[in-house]
C-alpha cells in the first residue's frame, strides 16, 4: 500500500494509490452504487448521509457526509466519463447538468487496474489551482482519502 504525493509539472496534482485485494468490478461498484457509497466514502467516524449516482457523462453525482458533531458536508458535481470497471472522471466545477459550481475545486480521474490477483486503485485529483492542491492537502487529503480507500479495501473484499 502506497501514497502519492504528485504536483506534477502544474502543481496541481494529488495523487493516492492502492493495491486492494478485490476485483476491478468490485471496486467500481462500491464507487457507483449509493448503498455501497454510504458505506466507505466517509473516513470515520464521518458518515455519508446522502448518496446519489446518475451513471452517464453529465449525469449528477452528490454526496452529504455528516461529522460527529453534527454538522454536514455536501459535494456536487457530474460524471465526464464512466468507463465500468476500469475508470470514473469526474469534477466539481458543475452541480448538475451543465449548472456551473460558485468555486470549482478539482476533478476526480478514478481508476481500477487488474494486477494479479488484486486491483491498483488510484485516485488522481487534478486541482484548479495549485493553491486549491495546497488547501486539499492542507484539510488532511492523505490521512482522510487513505483511509477511505482502506475502508473502500474492506467493503470490496467483502463484495
Amino acid at each position: 500500500m502506497s501514497d502519492a504525493a504528485n504536483a506534477g509539472g502544474s502543481g496541481r496534482e494529488l495523487v493516492l494509490t492502492r493495491l486492494i485485494s478485490a476485483s476491478p468490478a468490485a471496486l467500481y461498484r462500491a464507487w457507483t452504487e449509493p448503498a455501497f457509497l454510504k458505506r466507505w466514502f466517509a473516513p470515520r467516524p464521518f458518515t455519508v448521509e446522502e448518496a446519489e449516482t446518475e451513471l452517464r457523462p453529465g449525469g449528477t453525482t452528490r454526496i452529504v457526509m455528516r461529522g460527529p458533531d453534527g454538522a454536514t458536508f455536501a459535494s456536487a458535481g457530474v460524471y465526464l466519463e464512466l468507463v465500468e470497471n476500469a475508470r470514473i472522471v469526474f469534477t466539481d466545477a458543475y452541480i448538475r447538468a451543465w449548472e456551473p459550481s460558485r468555486k470549482p475545486f478539482f476533478t476526480g480521474i478514478i481508476t481500477f487496474e487488474p494486477e494479479g490477483e488484486a486491483t491498483r486503485y488510484t485516485a488522481r485529483l487534478l486541482h484548479w489551482t495549485p493553491e486549491d492542491r495546497a488547501a486539499h492537502e492542507a484539510m488532511g487529503f492523505h490521512d482522510g482519502w487513505g483511509r477511505c480507500a482502506d475502508q473502500l479495501a474492506e467493503l470490496a473484499a467483502g463484495s
